[in-house]
């Protein structure tokens, strides 16, 4: 990879994507756990629901912070002290106030969300995305100050725990309430509670990864608040936030419109669960980009505070699609295999991971353009990118979905993700010009997209052999790459041997 600054970013992406791919693989664990355990598929489509609808609450009470946060740290004519100590003020307080919110209208929430039998649900997510909310500058000031380790112990630590009361709540309190009817624990567990103990599960272990990360992150701190500074931050982020509701609307609409887009509710939950359960299996593309995201807000606005070439952005887009793609082949090669992960009741919506995955990659080919509007402060192109890619994908569901089902949700993500991707390199170029190997990023889609078609079209009876067959082609994919754009001998670990020998 080409200089140092590649090498550093490379090294935090392994680190970040380490805590990612150990912590989401974890995670993921809890898929099979709940499509086996909740065999209701609308009772998993409940789930979905209650997780896209955080998601989206997340984005409203961060109001793009995390990245405005980072914009003011690296400004040489800010105080980092005060830039935190406010951010962490405004948040605190705009969370405690949606905590108070919710509790005080739950009945009208609960309504208008179509969710009015289990409140209790509703009301210990809102604590969830208030604490998480809160944390996401602290979480960030770990990743200001290099701290890597420190940031990946911690998120690993929440899937710890919430697998830990997963497990607790779905398998071993069933047990000792059937097998051990007199139990001291079956007096605070109640089997009607049923999908509610995810949700519990999921408070328990982020109020406890809260109290360890504020020791960690504001020791020695002196709290103050520059109502000047936070109306910059805000100017700079608003944007940034409707950015990020628009794409967590589209990457959430499924969940969002489906009970209003379909007559039966019972219905609308079924298809939501179907989609939600095939969906996780694409987990490992996004497990890479969040790994990537982590490691390359820090990079860029670093860069660009120090100076220097726009050729490691181009550098970073090249081998992100690499990578990307690499990963493609490899999860839709051993599908086959993967889909055991969810329970027979919901593998019938697999059709949905390739193209589900294409439209992942192309989202993070989305983030790595959007560096031109965020160094040059230009933060409201982002918004009308978004927006336009939420509208379109709105549009389409409401349009295909009543006629193909969940199918038109996944091809809709991929169609409005590749028109963003299109009109942001376009107005970059006339910004921020980035000279993008566009030649070799071409190259490596349609050969991957090839060696799609070339593996998956045989029809091979024997899994064995269908499996063998597919391997070849990810094994040539790899050959490629590592000829044509990652020598051997610039892998530090390889290289190593290499001087060895």
């Amino acid at each position: 990879m080409a200089g140092s600054g590649m090498k550093s970013l490379a090294k935090d992406t392994a680190i970040y994507g380490l805590s990612s791919i150990v912590g989401r693989f974890l995670n993921w664990c809890l898929v099979p756990l709940h499509t086996y355990i909740f065999i209701d598929v609308a009772e998993y489509g409940k789930i979905s629901r209650i997780y896209a609808i955080t998601a989206l609450l997340g984005v409203l009470l961060t109001y793009g912070m995390e990245t405005g946060f980072f914009r003011f740290m690296n400004k040489k004519d800010e105080n980092p002290d005060k830039v935190y100590s406010t951010s962490l003020v405004s948040l605190g307080v705009s969370s405690l106030i949606f905590i108070l919110f919710c509790f005080s209208f739950i009945v009208p929430i609960s309504e208008w969300l179509k969710y009015t039998e289990q409140r209790e649900h509703i009301m210990m997510m809102a604590i969830v995305v208030a604490a998480d909310a809160f944390m996401t500058v602290p979480f960030a000031y770990l990743r200001y100050q290099k701290r890597p380790i420190r940031f990946a112990s911690l998120k690993i630590a929440f899937i710890f725990f919430n697998i830990f009361f997963n497990l607790l709540f779905l398998l071993v309190c069933p047990w000792l309430y059937k097998e051990y009817p007199g139990f001291i624990l079956n007096k605070f567990y109640h089997p009607e509670i049923g999908i509610g103990y995810v949700f519990l599960a999921n408070l328990i272990s982020t109020l406890a990864v809260l109290v360890l990360l504020i020791p960690t992150t504001m020791k020695g701190l002196k709290l103050s608040f520059d109502n000047s500074l936070l109306k910059r931050m805000l100017k700079y982020s608003f944007p940034l936030m409707i950015l990020a509701i628009a794409g967590v609307i589209s990457q959430g609409v499924v969940a969002y419109i489906y009970p209003y887009i379909f007559d039966d509710l019972a219905e609308a939950n079924r298809q939501i669960g179907i989609y939600g359960a095939c969906i996780k299996i694409t987990v490992i593309i996004s497990m890479f980009t969040q790994a990537f995201r982590f490691a390359y807000e820090p990079f860029f606005f670093g860069r660009n505070k120090d100076g220097g070439s726009t050729k490691p952005y181009a550098d970073a887009m090249k081998y992100f699609i690499i990578f990307a793609l690499l990963v493609f082949l490899g999860v839709v090669f051993y599908l086959d295999i993967l889909k055991y992960i969810i329970s027979e009741n919901y593998t019938v919506g697999i059709v949905i991971v390739p193209i589900a995955m294409i439209g992942e990659i192309l989202f993070g080919v989305y983030f790595n353009l959007s560096v031109w509007y965020k160094l040059t402060d230009k933060t409201k192109y982002g918004a009308y990118f978004s927006v336009l890619g939420c509208i379109l994908q709105v549009a389409i569901n409401i349009i295909f979905v009543p006629v193909y089902g969940y199918i038109a949700s996944a091809w809709a993500t991929l169609i409005a993700n590749l028109i963003i991707v299109c009109i942001s390199y376009l107005m970059g170029q006339k910004y921020f010009p980035i000279k993008y190997d566009l030649k070799n990023i071409l190259f490596y889609f349609a050969i991957a997209i090839a060696f799609y078609f070339a593996a998956m079209l045989p029809d091979i009876d024997n899994e064995i052999l269908r499996l063998a067959y597919r391997t070849i082609y990810l094994l040539l994919f790899t050959f490629i790459i590592i000829k044509k754009d990652l020598p051997l001998s610039e892998i530090p670990i390889i290289n190593k041997y290499l001087k060895k020998g």
